[in-house]
């Protein structure tokens, strides 16, 4: 069949048969836009196609030059066989993106040209479309500081994709990574990888989502912590197909976490074991004698004249002083003894599994020859000077040894022993030691000390300093900690870490806190009716905490004087929370559910359980000094502090820095969201009489 162009008829060829098609009709059928055209580039046909792509009419395109139909960057006639790239120019003059392919066909006048057009606006719109989700999703995933992935749930399968931040945290290429069957295996340490597999494979089998910590190693060696956060991607069949997840870097926030909860059982500033660690060990150490006939000996270390260096070289001099004694105590003991900070200027020695009974050289009973070598080697450590930046110091310290089971079968008994014979070396002299023997626990300076304490509370010799409270970002004073000073008659005041734990031993806290109590009323009542709006803190020991109707009391105190209680704060120590914490969480809501603020005081010194301290009643949490101090300059005191905020932050508490003595650590706290602080550096504790004058200066 041959097909005469310009009049668009059908002609049946030789021997075809009668068949007759119309021309137009068929080639108007076709789904392509149909052009042909003459050699010397006349339109001589257009299907309906044209018309509607074009917007001319059939009329209009007959006789109209193709080249300005059809734009392309080739001679049409050139690109014969082959499919380009151009464009339809409408007749409104706009231009459509088309896909061209030209043909030739002989026809009764000659050579003409066939060229057939498809619309591909659609398509360039959905490639366009398709580049800007994948260049937002690109932005999204690799602008954030993770590795995002997404691999099969078949280990030995490639992975799909990972994300370029794969180099940033674990030194390999992307393309290395997408190429190494086992590239996650590799890099996930050796200790964690059976685990955090067996995770994986736990999550598509129970159809979870997943999140988990575990350790990586970089390619130059190096460990960090990540927190993997993944999901499952299922078929259409619901299988799982698919691990799609993001990956963490957490490593600061596993230092800090592990800081925490080192200083839980260490002295921050030496590293030695703290108080409870040692009770603990002592504990285990006493079980292990009983059960082998042996004898545990407890040495109580104080120094003599410590004060003398933190008055006149200054707490960093003090602090020196107690890191060097920590490394030369550690020296004077065997590997298998425990060598701990008490507190202050206090250490223990806890000498373990040691012979029991009659020396074989001597009368004297084996464990205490071991005891007094021990306190013999302290001395001598002493007596070489300590160098505190350039001045050298010689320090002393008295030794107090108390043995079970001679002295005691508990460690509080072998403890407080320990600490009797300990001020009996006092009393012999500097540098003494002293075994414990009865009659040691009735120092003749501690009778003293009570017979002056218990007339100090009969008369109420007491006077309260106050110590601003400041918003660090405004400097504005926001409140006031009430801190008691016993007055002795001969004029001077003594603080209250020097009688505060007699008088908690000897019952008598109860009756300072009731005087605190109410002089603290009176005090805000006053202030508030000079128009001074202040809160007003006091703190409360575990005695005052746990005695009969505290609640009752305090709210009475503030009703009769006509005190707000939304205006105090009442605070108890980390320890004072921990130590009977269901018992203090009941308490605490009641004294909350009045409106009364609550502070949690010298966070960080103690040993919290975060799950206890989520469910208390906390207002504020007071950071401790030892961690704000110089937190500037010490990255793990900053770490500490970043991690204390958070934490404080993120339990809905607020966060206040105590012990601040430089502008540089205000500046620290402001920058990592801490709001309020105190210390010397915003206002030393000072009488009442002289706050208004305090505060005309801010």
């Amino acid at each position: 069949m041959s097909i005469d162009v310009g009049r668009g008829h059908p002609t049946a060829g030789p021997g075809r048969g009668p068949l007759e098609i119309d021309a137009r009709r068929l080639l108007d059928a076709t789904p392509e836009c149909l052009v042909v055209a003459a050699t010397d580039g006349r339109v001589v046909y257009a299907n309906e196609r044209v018309r509607d792509l074009s917007g001319f009419g059939l009329n209009e395109l007959i006789d109209h030059p193709v080249d300005e139909l059809v734009i392309a960057d080739v001679t049409l006639s050139d690109a014969t066989a082959s499919i380009i790239e151009g464009l339809c120019r409408r007749k409104d003059g706009t231009e459509v993106p088309v896909e061209i392919h030209v043909g030739e066909v002989e026809g009764s006048e000659g050579r003409y040209l066939v060229v057939t057009l498809r619309d591909v606006s659609a398509v360039q719109a959905l490639e366009a479309s398709r580049f800007q989700t994948a260049a937002k999703y690109e932005a999204l995933v690799e602008g954030i500081p993770a590795i995002t992935y997404i691999d099969p749930v078949d280990e030995n399968e490639f992975s799909i994709y990972v994300s370029p931040q794969v180099h940033d945290m674990l030194g390999i290429k992307q393309e290395q990574w997408l190429s190494d069957h086992y590239a996650w295996r590799k890099h996930v340490h050796p200790d964690d990888v059976d685990k955090a597999w067996a995770d994986y494979v736990e999550a598509y089998t129970n159809r979870e989502s997943l999140t988990h910590e575990y350790r990586m190693v970089h390619e130059d060696g190096h460990v960090i912590w990540v927190s993997d956060q993944a999901f499952i991607v299922r078929n259409e069949n619901g299988e799982p197909w698919l691990i799609q997840g993001v990956i963490f870097d957490i490593t600061e926030r596993k230092n800090a976490e592990e800081q925490v909860a080192f200083l839980a059982y260490h002295d921050k500033l030496t590293g030695l074991p703290n108080r409870v660690l040692f009770e603990e060990m002592l504990e285990a150490s006493l079980a292990r004698a009983r059960r082998h006939e042996l004898a545990v000996g407890v040495l109580y270390l104080d120094l003599d004249n410590f004060k003398l260096v933190n008055d006149s070289l200054g707490h960093h001099a003090g602090d020196a002083l107690l890191r060097q004694l920590a490394e030369r105590l550690r020296g004077c003991t065997r590997e298998t003894d425990l060598v701990a900070r008490q507190g202050g200027d206090e250490f223990l020695l806890l000498l373990a599994d040691l012979e029991r009974g009659p020396s074989a050289t001597t009368e004297i009973d084996a464990e205490v020859v071991a005891a007094e070598s021990v306190a013999v080697r302290v001395r001598e450590a002493l007596q070489r000077p300590f160098d505190l930046d350039g001045t050298l110091f010689y320090a002393t310290g008295s030794v107090g040894i108390s043995l079970f089971p001679r002295d005691g079968t508990d460690p509080t008994t072998l403890m407080m022993n320990a600490d009797a014979a300990m001020y009996q070396a006092k009393r012999t002299g500097p540098g003494s030691y002293v075994v414990f023997t009865r009659g040691d626990e009735d120092r003749v300076g501690k009778l003293s000390f009570t017979t002056r304490l218990r007339r100090a509370v009969e008369h109420e010799d007491w006077v309260l300093h106050f110590q601003p409270v400041v918003d660090l970002r405004s400097g504005k004073v926001t409140g006031a900690e009430a801190l008691v000073r016993w007055h002795e008659p001969n004029g001077g005041l003594v603080p209250p870490g020097e009688f505060i734990p007699l008088a908690e031993e000897l019952g008598l806290i109860e009756a300072i806190g009731d005087w605190v109590m109410g002089d603290l009323v009176r005090q805000q009542a006053e202030w508030q009716s000079q128009g001074i709006e202040l809160t007003v803190g006091f703190n409360l020991s575990p005695r005052e905490l746990w005695s009969t109707r505290l609640p009752e009391r305090v709210l009475g105190k503030l009703k009769r004087g006509g005190v707000d209680p939304t205006t105090v704060v009442v605070e108890i120590t980390e320890s004072t929370a921990m130590a009977d914490p269901d018992r203090t969480q009941r308490i605490l809501s009641e004294m909350h559910a009045w409106g009364l603020k609550l502070a949690i005081d010298d966070f960080g010194t103690g040993y919290s359980s975060l799950s206890r301290l989520k469910h208390l009643p906390v207002d504020i949490l007071k950071i401790d000094r030892s961690f704000v101090s110089r937190v500037d300059e010490d990255i793990d005191n900053a770490n500490m502090v970043r991690a204390m905020i958070d934490l404080a932050q993120n339990l809905g508490m607020t966060p206040l820095a105590e012990g601040i003595e430089t502008q540089r650590e205000v500046e620290f706290l402001v920058e990592n969201g801490c709001p309020l602080g105190q210390g010397f550096y915003l206002g030393r504790p000072m009488p009442a009489s002289e706050i208004p004058r305090f505060l005309a200066t801010r």
